[in-house]
């Protein structure tokens, strides 16, 4: 059997077409989901980035729907991993799964965008292209930005570590970095750590996001990553999956109990707006 033919993508991710980009990064979150979704739900696990049922697009087209109509930035793509790490780190209830991930990226996309760019779309357009309501995606904005503590950047090191590991990692195999050494020597030697963070000082360490996989699960970390490990820098195909577990009737009371508090908070926006 012949093997697959293997495509070379440019040393550095700013340089690799963004639909390659967002395949890589659809690829290990729809395999972090697939486990992620095997462990029980529980009413304390609730978070305002959870769906009643899982969204009828998968996360690869949801990605490629946010590029056409968004004009996302391959940074700002790449960053929504280092925002999961993040807040998966501050907030030990976050969990990515099918419930979660589709809010959480176009919140990550909605965030990032007016951060790091200089050109963005309005809020509206963020919220149409994924398909939540303006006031919905207000309340996600302000949580993301609560969790994360505005901590919204990081250095292109960083983003350029995920790029590698997400091509290593790839299910599906037939990608190679044509040259990762010539990139390292090149940073070594440029401002590339200051390009997507206000200050020239590296970003702090994520700490290990152990509960993001399934608990009875081991993980493998890549030998080229220096830094601790996380959500993205794993190899996800050492996870043995288990059958789904239905949520409960107590879980289901308290996922609409949830849903209620957030619409009383949307409600008490809206006449405050119309008060104005």
């Amino acid at each position: 059997m012949e093997s697959p033919e293997r495509v070379e993508l440019p040393a550095a991710f700013e340089d690799a077409d963004v639909d390659v980009l967002v395949q890589l990064i659809a690829d290990m979150m729809e395999r972090v989901m697939a486990h992620n979704d095997q462990i029980p739900l529980s009413p304390e696990s609730l978070t305002r980035f959870h769906s009643r049922t899982a969204p009828g697009i998968s996360i690869l087209d949801y990605l490629r729907r946010i590029v056409r109509f968004t004009k996302a930035e391959r940074a700002c793509l790449l960053i929504t991993l280092h925002y999961i790490d993040q807040i998966s780190a501050r907030m030990p209830a976050f969990v990515l799964s099918s419930l979660t991930c589709h809010r959480f990226v176009i919140a990550a996309i909605c965030v990032s965008s007016k951060c790091l760019c200089d050109a963005f779309c309005s809020n509206s357009v963020y919220a149409k292209v994924g398909g939540i309501p303006v006031a919905e995606l207000n309340v996600l904005e302000r949580e993301f930005l609560r969790i994360i503590d505005w901590n919204l950047t990081c250095t292109g090191e960083v983003l350029q570590e995920y790029y590698v590991n997400l091509v290593r990692q790839f299910s599906k195999g037939g990608y190679v970095i044509s040259d990762a050494q010539s990139y390292s020597s090149m940073s070594s030697d440029s401002d590339m750590d200051t390009e997507f963070s206000p200050t020239s000082s590296p970003a702090p360490t994520p700490q290990p996001v152990m509960q993001t996989l399934h608990p009875h699960s081991s993980a493998n970390v890549p030998s080229a990553s220096r830094r601790e490990p996380s959500t993205f820098l794993i190899d996800t195909a050492t996870l043995a999956p288990e059958a789904p577990q239905p949520p409960t009737l107590e879980q289901n009371m308290a996922f609409a109990a949830l849903q209620q508090e957030h619409a009383q908070e949307l409600e008490s926006e809206s006449d405050m707006d119309t008060a104005r």
